[in-house]
C-alpha cells in the first residue's frame, strides 16, 4: 500500500459528547501522528478508537506518513497474507524514522497479541506494541500524554455489572487465557469513548460485540481477541443516534458474530431487538450487520429484517463449507441439506434477500468427493454474492495439527473453479436486475474513470460487494456524495451494475 494510505479521510469527526482540549505543551507531545489500519471493519473501529484517545489528549492526526511524529501501524492477523502484509507495512513505514520526520513507530492490533516478543526483537524500528485488550495505552506508546478529563475515555469490561456477571461465570480469567503475554483482550469502547471516524461522513461501523467463544479449528481470532462479550444495549443504542445525529446515514453492526449479541449476559433476541431500536431513529436509512452464525438465525431476526423497510434485506452468512464431514473437521456442524432448509427459509421470509456467503477450500483432507459436495451446493444455493478463500494454516489453531494437508497449488486450482461457477451465477443473478428500480447512495466519482459516478444499493455491503456504476442523471439534478437518490440498473456485467438517477 502507498506509504501516504492512512485511515483518516477528510476532516477527521470526533465522536464524542464535547470537542478535545489540548492540555499539553508541544514539548511534551508529538504534534502528528498517522496511522495506516489494515484488515477488516472490527480493525477500523479499533483505529478509530485509538485515534480518538490521541485526538482528545491533543494530539494532531495526518494522512501523510512523512509529515507524522509518531506512525501507528494497527495490524490483521488472521491468515498468512494477512500477516505478511502487516509485516511488510511495518518495515515500510519504518523508514520515514530514517528519512522523514517520524520519531516513533508503534505496532497495534492482532499481529501484537501473536508475535508481540517476535516484534520486539526482530524489528528494532518498532518502539512500541499494543495489543487489542490495551487500546488505552496508545497514549503512553505515542508519547501523548492522557488529558486530565475525569472520564476514562476506555471502559473496561470488568468495570460494569455485565462484566461482573461474566468474570462470575468463570469467564475471562488469567488462568484459562491462553493468549500472548499481556492484558487479557476483555475491554470494549462505549458511547462515551471517543472516536475519530474514518470513513465517509454519511456511514460507519458500529462494534457490537468483541471476541468470540465458536471453537472453529480453522481460527485464530479467540486467542486475539479473546472470549465473546456483548455491549450494552443501551451503549449502542446511544452511539447510534449520536452517529444519526452528526450526519450518519447507514450504520454496519459488526462483531465476529452479532448473532449471538446479547447472549452473555442472558438477554433473549439481542440483535432482532437492536435492530428494532435502530430503525427507529429517524435519520438513519439503511442498517445492516455482519456476520451471522448459521444455526443462530432465528425465526424473530428474519422476522425483524423483513419488517422494518430501514433494515437492508441483506444477510452475510459466511458457511465455510457445505460437505458434512468437513464442517465436523471445522468443528461448524451443518451440511448442504440443513442449509438448503435454512436458505428457502430466508428467502420465503425476507422479499428480495441479498444473500452472501463465504467458503474455505483446501481445508486439510479435503477429497474431490468433498469438493465436489460444495461445488454442487454452490450451484443449488445460489448465493448473490460468494467469496472463495484458501486454506490458511495457522500455527496456534487446532487445524495446524490435522493431517492430509493439501498444496497450495491443489487449493488454489479448486477455489479457481469454484468462483469461475460462482461467477456464472453472479452474472445471470446481475442481468435479472436490469430494468429495476432501486435506492442509491453516491458515494463519488469512479476509481475507474471521471467520467462515471460510483455507488452502491441496499444490496452492496460497504467495502465488500460489486459496485453499481452511474453514467447518466437529469440535467435538473446536481449528484454530492452522501445522498441517497432512486435509480434505474440498465446495464448488468459478472459482479458490477450500470445504473442511471432517475
Amino acid at each position: 500500500m502507498p506509504v501516504q494510505d492512512f485511515t483518516v479521510s477528510g476532516s477527521p469527526k470526533l465522536n464524542q459528547k464535547q470537542s478535545p482540549q489540548n492540555t499539553q505543551s508541544p514539548e511534551a507531545r508529538p504534534q502528528k501522528v498517522g496511522f495506516v489500519s489494515l484488515g477488516c471493519p472490527k480493525n477500523l473501529v479499533d483505529s478509530e478508537v485509538m485515534m480518538g484517545m490521541l485526538a482528545q489528549a491533543g494530539a494532531e492526526l495526518t494522512r501523510r506518513a512523512e509529515d507524522a511524529d509518531v506512525i501507528v501501524v494497527n495490524t490483521c492477523s488472521f491468515i498468512e497474507s494477512a500477516q505478511q502484509e502487516s509485516i511488510n507495512t511495518i518495515l515500510e513505514m519504518a523508514g520515514h524514522k530514517a528519512t522523514g520526520k517520524a520519531k516513533k513507530l508503534v505496532v497495534a492490533g492482532c499481529l501484537v497479541e501473536r508475535f508481540r516478543d517476535q516484534i520486539r526483537k526482530d524489528i528494532p524500528e518498532v518502539d512500541a506494541v499494543v495489543g487489542t485488550g490495551e487500546l488505552v495505552n496508545i497514549l503512553s506508546a505515542t508519547g501523548v500524554a492522557a488529558s486530565h478529563s475525569p472520564a476514562n475515555p476506555l471502559v473496561v469490561l470488568n468495570s460494569r455489572p455485565e462484566g461482573q456477571a461474566r468474570a462470575a461465570q468463570g469467564r475471562f480469567s488469567r488462568e484459562s487465557w491462553d493468549g500472548a503475554i499481556g492484558d487479557l483482550p476483555n475491554y470494549l469502547y462505549d458511547e462515551d469513548t471517543p472516536r475519530v471516524l474514518a470513513t465517509p461522513g454519511h456511514m460507519a461501523y458500529i462494534k457490537i460485540a468483541e471476541g468470540c467463544d465458536h471453537p472453529c479449528t480453522f481460527c485464530i481470532i479467540p486467542q486475539l481477541r479473546g472470549q465473546f462479550r456483548s455491549r450494552r444495549f443501551e451503549s449502542v443504542v446511544a452511539e447510534a443516534e449520536r452517529l444519526a445525529q452528526s450526519g450518519v446515514r447507514e450504520i454496519t453492526l459488526i462483531g465476529q458474530d452479532t448473532t449471538c449479541y446479547g447472549e452473555d449476559f442472558d438477554l433473549k433476541d439481542g440483535l432482532p431487538l437492536l435492530l428494532e431500536k435502530l430503525a427507529a431513529i429517524p435519520e438513519l436509512r439503511w442498517i445492516r450487520f455482519l456476520y451471522a452464525y448459521p444455526n443462530k438465525i432465528t425465526a424473530k431476526l428474519l422476522e425483524t429484517i423483513a419488517a422494518h423497510e430501514k433494515i437492508c434485506s441483506y444477510m452475510d452468512v459466511p458457511l465455510q463449507h457445505a460437505s458434512a464431514t468437513v464442517l465436523k473437521r471445522m468443528k461448524r456442524g451443518g451440511g448442504a441439506d440443513v442449509f438448503l432448509k435454512s436458505i428457502e427459509k430466508m428467502r420465503r421470509v425476507i422479499p428480495d434477500l441479498t444473500l452472501r456467503t463465504s467458503f474455505i477450500v483446501g481445508f486439510p483432507g479435503e477429497t474431490e468427493k468433498e469438493f465436489q459436495e460444495l461445488c454442487d451446493f454452490t450451484c443449488e444455493a445460489q448465493f448473490d454474492w460468494m467469496g472463495a478463500f484458501s486454506y490458511s494454516d495457522q500455527e496456534g489453531a487446532r487445524a495446524h495439527g490435522l493431517e492430509r494437508k493439501l498444496s497450495p497449488r491443489e487449493i488454489e486450482r479448486r477455489r479457481r473453479h469454484l468462483m469461475s461457477i460462482q461467477r456464472q451465477i453472479s452474472k445471470k443473478k446481475r442481468k435479472t436486475l436490469v430494468g429495476r428500480e432501486c435506492d442509491f447512495l453516491l458515494e463519488g466519482e469512479s476509481a475507474e474513470t471521471e467520467l462515471l459516478l460510483e455507488g452502491r444499493t441496499p444490496m452492496h455491503a460497504p467495502e465488500i460487494d460489486g459496485k453499481v456504476f452511474v453514467n447518466e442523471y437529469p440535467e435538473d439534478v446536481q449528484p454530492k456524495p452522501g445522498q441517497f437518490y432512486r435509480c434505474q440498473i440498465t446495464e448488468a456485467h459478472d459482479y458490477d451494475l450500470v445504473a442511471r438517477i432517475i
